[in-house]
């Protein structure tokens, strides 16, 4: 039996992993700072200009997914990585010092491509290292991190934030500490977990399968070997070289689109749009518009977010505990289901007009669920059922799929919040889950305990 260096497994993927904190404080910073910049660059009576704000970082998520498939397959996980930390570096300090709207949203279009490269790369890399009877817990770091970023952000929106009176003007916001330099602080406060991941990445292996892949065998062996052993190294080189084999080293979009990778893709693009389409993250981005609805002030919202965060890191860690023991399925599936019935409710207290602790009670609830599947479970699935030949281009593809559709909702929320309401938007999120149910229900196998090659083998028509 393989015994594992799990310190050196864990230390390699808490590094790729941070990726995915950058990504969760620069996701989510900007729903604290949204009501002072808003004010700031007079845009609070203008939706469209409100919903470009929090939409254009997606525009740079899309181009980062789709360049990581190319990057990805021909430089290698590492270097790409490498270059998502320093466009974090670049879109923290370039947002923050931002002069008027147009440059906001150019830096936020910059973090946004950074986003969608560590979205990609960070839990691919997890999978590709890690031994497939812990592949799910330590790709569920990932998750982890990006609940942790969240979190930081949230908690740094509220130290940074001076406190505002209720009831308190647009012109007095816009004016106060808070409307001309607070809000760039919290940009300006992601720079140095960037700095740091810039630093750390250059000391990770190459990921041994990509080596394998790009015909450096030789290179892959002794990240094998660290990982688990001399004879875990070989039995691992014969596995993937036999996926291997009869493919050429070129993969393009078109190949990967063949029938015989047709059903693992499907797959793949419905779990990632659904993820999104299933509401949730219009909480941590329009969580202002929420929480005022439920009759709660600014300074009240941004600590009810953080409460959100604490509840969205302890169910994370629930699911880091679960993934590899319930298994992926499971979880999805009780996750579909539960948020359905906790928007139905969510709905009804919005349309009987409840306020204050009720709703709040009901987001918290709908947090922990989601964070304990849906949000890592996915990423995980991502991370482990597409072929070593196509990883790269189809994680591309799959995660392409995933900030189509977060951008699609995240304009579309304050749309469908002014057309139907609170309770009308919310209900449509519960007949996304009942649906999302069903198909995973329906399509999507088991991937517990099986190796990258076993799921090939399982889901590829040849």
């Amino acid at each position: 039996m393989n015994k594992f260096n799990k310190s050196y497994i864990l230390g390699i993927s808490l590094v790729s992993a941070m990726g995915g904190l950058l990504f969760g404080y620069d996701w989510v910073v900007i729903g604290g700072a949204k009501p002072f910049y808003e004010r700031f660059f007079d845009i609070a009576q203008s939706a469209n200009l409100q919903a470009w704000a929090m939409s254009c970082a997606l525009i740079g998520c899309v181009i980062g997914a789709v360049i990581s498939g190319v990057v990805s397959d021909r430089f290698g996980r590492k270097w790409p990585l490498l270059v998502s930390a320093f466009l974090f570096t670049i879109a923290s300090l370039g947002t923050g010092m931002a002069a008027n709207y147009t440059m906001f949203v150019v830096f936020r279009i910059i973090g946004g491509i950074g986003i969608g490269l560590a979205s990609a790369l960070s839990p691919m890399y997890i999978a590709e290292v890690a031994p497939s009877s812990m592949r799910g817990r330590f790709v569920s770091l990932n998750q982890m991190t990006i609940v942790i970023g969240i979190l930081a952000a949230q908690v740094i929106n509220l130290l940074i934030a001076q406190k505002v009176p209720v009831g308190a003007t647009d012109e007095f916001i816009r004016t106060s500490w808070n409307g001309q330099m607070g809000w760039r602080w919290m940009f300006f406060a992601c720079a140095v977990p960037a700095g740091v991941f810039l630093i750390l990445t250059f000391l990770l292996p190459e990921s041994p399968r990509w080596l394998m892949k790009a015909g450096k065998t030789e290179k892959a062996f002794p990240t094998l070997r660290k990982i688990g052993g001399e004879t875990y190294a070989r039995e691992e080189m014969v596995n993937i070289q036999a996926t291997l084999d009869d493919v050429s080293e070129k993969v393009d979009f078109k190949s990967i689109l063949s029938p015989k990778f047709r059903t693992v893709l499907i797959i793949g693009i419905v779990l990632a749009v659904f993820q999104q389409w299933c509401g949730i993250n219009t909480v941590f981005n329009y969580a202002e518009e929420i929480f005022t609805a439920a009759g709660y002030g600014v300074s009240d919202t941004l600590f009810n977010i953080v409460i959100t965060g604490s509840v969205n890191l302890i169910f994370t860690l629930v699911a880091m505990f679960t993934v590899d023991k319930w298994g992926r399925k499971k979880l999805m599936l009780f996750g579909s289901v539960g948020l359905a019935t906790t928007y139905i409710l969510l709905g009804s207290a919005f349309y009987f007009q409840l306020k204050g602790i009720a709703v709040l009670s009901l987001v918290v609830i709908a947090i922990g669920i989601y964070a304990m599947s849906l949000a890592p479970i996915v990423w995980v699935i991502l991370s482990e059922i597409f072929p070593n030949r196509i990883r790269g281009a189809a994680m591309a593809l799959a995660t392409f799929s995933l900030w189509i559709a977060c951008f699609i909702l995240t304009y579309t929320f304050p749309l469908l919040n002014k057309g139907l309401g609170a309770a009308g938007t919310f209900w449509v999120y519960a007949v996304i889950c009942v649906i999302g149910f069903l198909f995973v229900m329906k399509k999507l196998p088991e991937t517990k305990g099986k190796s990258l090659e076993e799921i090939e083998n399982e889901l590829v028509k040849e």
